[in-house]
């Protein structure tokens, strides 16, 4: 029997055995081999001789180690902070005027990367590596965070009020079967060949080449995705402007919804529901939005209730979460090349909670600056909600 054979039934068998067996089979293997033993099993193995000398004097006392401690208490290496009780007190000293942030909060973070704070430690006497310092500032309450938007500004008295109306008013529409919809412009987006944020999977060393800078390809130039999105259905439609983002262009997107999905899905409705951001293009003080709106009740016949959500709440726009989100999932690190390329990624957007989108290209012009007079504005039905909130 030679070392290359104990080797051999070694490798097959260690990674099928705790640090105890490994020990044990190396000292079972040198009382095989009588004189001289131990030294070719520790070649074997590369476990140290002392450790195999241990492991015989294990077996030859009979005692079952099932149920016993891997090693003896106290066994193993020492962790860091044992061995250099300062540590812990010098990394809070350096990286406290890294701190972002309110100290008194549980989680604080740093803008120093790990591999630069162990160098600066290990400068200072301190023997750590970057995966230590990870595993110390985790213990000390520290983490890796990114910015969080939270603050809305100056919250006005009537704002709950007001999102309890919006509420209400949907909730009643969609009680009686009748359409609520939410409605906003996605970000515009530059057509070509521009580098979208996210990732997808590609060859391994083959990324998509994109531009390097992102200017506007006059050919193709920039779109304005306007979506409607169904909070009964939880179904989408986007209508791909490539002109401006004019209240004109909002409702035809919404004319375009009622007419190609709405009027099916509702046939017996006599109201619609629109909630929107109280800004852009549907904004409150919008007049062109009011006029074409307007229009848009002419033709359809609709009485049509529009609840604009409160001033810097945009981000409680259900479109946004429920539409808009899954379509920058979907896309995400896929050039646009193309409004063919843009149309067919949003209609092929869908989530595990049953969203479905239907997208279309609108290639009009809807020009700005058009100008609604007082009379024209006089000559509009509009009624306000019999609870007014300032």
């Amino acid at each position: 029997m030679d070392i290359d054979d104990i080797r051999r039934r070694y490798q097959q068998a260690c990674k099928f055995l705790d640090e105890r067996g490994r020990r044990l089979f190396a000292a079972n293997e040198a009382l095989a081999l009588g004189h001289g033993g131990v030294t070719a099993a520790s070649a074997a193995t590369g476990l140290a001789r002392s450790t195999i000398r241990r492991a015989i004097v294990e077996l030859q006392s009979g005692v079952n180690p099932v149920g016993t401690r891997v090693r003896r208490k106290g066994g193993g290496r020492k962790r860091a902070v044992v061995l250099q009780p300062e540590l812990p007190a010098a990394l809070e000293a350096l990286i406290e005027d890294a701190i972002r942030g309110d100290p008194e909060t549980p989680l604080r973070w740093v803008s120093r990367r790990q591999r630069q704070i162990a160098r600066v430690l290990g400068e200072r006497g301190f023997a750590v590596s970057q995966k230590l310092v990870g595993l110390l500032l985790r213990e000390l309450g520290y983490s890796c965070q990114a910015n969080r938007k939270t603050r809305e500004g100056t919250n006005h008295p009537d704002r709950d009020a007001q999102f309890a109306r919006i509420n209400t008013v949907v909730q009643a529409a969609m009680a009686a079967g009748e359409p609520a919809i939410s409605v906003d412009t996605k970000k515009k987006e530059l057509v070509g060949d521009f580098k979208n944020p996210g990732r997808e999977l590609r060859p391994k060393g083959r990324p998509e080449p994109v531009r390097v800078h992102d200017f506007e390809v006059p050919d193709l130039g920039k779109v304005a995705p306007y979506g409607v999105y169904d909070l009964a259905a939880n179904a989408g439609w986007v209508s791909v402007g490539v002109d401006a983002d004019t209240a004109a262009f909002a409702v035809e997107s919404i004319r375009r919804w009622w007419q190609q999905l709405g009027k099916a899905r509702y046939p017996e409705a006599r109201r619609l529901v629109i909630t929107a951001d109280c800004g852009g293009s549907n904004g409150v003080r919008v007049r062109l939005w009011k006029r074409e709106l307007q229009r848009f009740v002419n033709e359809t016949g609709l009485a049509v209730t529009v609840a604009h959500l409160p001033p810097g709440t945009s981000k409680w726009n259900r479109i946004e979460h429920r539409l808009f989100a899954a379509i920058s999932q979907n896309w995400r690190g896929k050039p646009l090349v193309s409004h063919q390329v843009i149309v067919q990624l949003i209609g092929a957007t869908t989530t595990q909670t049953g969203l479905t989108v239907r997208c279309e290209l609108d290639a009009n012009r809807y020009p700005k600056g058009i100008k609604v007079t007082d009379a024209e504005m006089a000559a509009r039905a509009i009624e306000r909600d019999p609870v007014e909130c300032h």
